[in-house]
């Protein structure tokens, strides 16, 4: 299995502003003192391997979309946030060169940053895809179609050429999907969410964003330890950090960088990737959050195995 982050903010998406890449270069040009290099090339591995990603890169500014390669080779997509435009662009190269044109979306919550890429999908325009929805909210169809009603975007739902399907799964229930097991778990956020995870012989990865947890409550978490129970690959709603969220977070529908690492400890699971990145965070902040969570880690770990935590960006790569 690959799993590729098309997008990895929450809310809405960001850009970089200009000063914010000038601070970047001058960050960089100051850790350089006066090197010279002979290419670009160059110049590049200095940055891979001497600078701090939030200098020599970014968290990136998409929301949510997760595309999941494995089983039978069609599309597997969790959310449609305005990372899903990318992916769709890239899918149609793919798809040039002879992938099918089978696309599986995976809806967690049917918030605006988890679908605002759908209008701007390339291959729902396209006569030969056939593009199958699933959630467990039945009125996803009328929300898809109202996002593109008159008035709130120029090119109405009718006009999509594709075959669309929407598929409505119970939760529990475990289904087999383009040659993957998917099973859906209910989660506690605003209109309801729901989390996925996809399990091929020997790989499980769980895809878990718009979850609200409590460290007040981690006893009756025990849902989640077995939903992510030694998961390869945990992504997680870390969205809000644990010393703001019990005040000025609760009840928002998102959750913790911590309390993913105690579920993630408990339930055995190998990697977390901190995920749904708040939008007013700086590169420096997320990157900031990434340490403060590898040190939690590392001291409630106790006799358990060290679980890998990674910090999702828009362009990561992860074999599972």
């Amino acid at each position: 299995m690959l799993v590729r982050f098309w997008g990895t903010r929450g809310s809405l998406p960001v850009a970089m502003r200009a000063e914010t890449t000038l601070a970047k270069v001058a960050r960089a040009l100051v850790a350089a003192d006066g090197r010279r290099f002979a290419s670009e090339a160059e110049a590049a591995r200095f940055a891979m391997t001497e600078l701090d990603f939030a200098t020599a890169g970014t968290f990136g500014g998409a929301t949510p979309c997760v595309e999941i390669e494995g089983g039978d080779g069609a599309f597997m997509v969790c959310d449609m946030g305005s990372g899903l435009r990318e992916f769709g662009l890239d899918s149609l190269r793919r798809c040039a060169e002879g992938h099918p044109r089978d696309y599986h979306l995976f809806l967690s919550v049917l918030h605006w940053d988890h679908i605002m890429g759908f209008p701007h999908f390339r291959p729902a325009y396209e006569a030969g895809a056939r593009i199958v929805i699933h959630t467990g909210h039945p009125d996803a169809e009328p929300v898809l179609r109202r996002q593109q009603s008159q008035g709130v975007f120029p090119v109405p739902y009718e006009a999509l050429k594709s075959h669309i399907e929407f598929a409505y799964h119970p939760p529990g229930e475990r289904l087999t999907i383009a040659g993957m097991w998917v099973t859906l778990l209910e989660q506690a956020h605003p209109h309801g969410s729901f989390g996925y995870r996809f399990e091929q012989p020997g790989q499980a990865v769980v895809y878990s964003t718009d979850a609200e947890h409590s460290a007040a409550t981690m006893e009756t978490e025990s849902a989640f330890v077995d939903f992510f129970r030694r998961a390869d690959l945990v992504i997680c709603d870390t969205m809000h950090e644990l010393a703001v969220t019990p005040s000025v977070r609760e009840d928002s529908g998102h959750s913790s960088n911590l309390v993913a690492v105690d579920l993630c400890h408990a339930a055995g699971a190998q990697r977390l990737a901190l995920f749904h990145h708040e939008p007013r965070a700086s590169d420096a902040d997320i990157q900031q959050m990434h340490v403060e969570t590898l040190h939690y880690e590392a001291l409630v770990r106790g006799e358990r195995p060290p679980l890998q935590v990674l910090c999702a960006y828009d362009g990561l790569e992860l074999e599972v």
